[in-house]
């Protein structure tokens, strides 16, 4: 699945500091631009698989999976 999600970054002191905008808890800090980007899209990936991992763990089996469009 190809999903486009918005990061929200800064510039401040020395440091980039960013957020994912759809995703609460997905933040990240690095020193250059480029370095906060790719945390972020890591950090993203890890979210999205762990809340994937979670929710299929809470609904044990028997289940449908269904992609849903906005």
């Amino acid at each position: 699945m190809n999903s486009n999600y918005t990061a929200v970054i800064k510039h401040e002191a020395e440091s980039w500091i960013g957020w994912i905008e759809e995703i609460p808890g997905v933040n990240c800090q690095e020193s250059s631009r480029e370095g906060l980007l790719k945390s972020l899209r890591e950090t993203l990936a890890e979210a999205i698989e762990l809340n994937r991992a979670e929710a299929l763990e809470a609904v044990g089996y028997d289940f449908e999976e269904l992609s849903i469009a906005i």
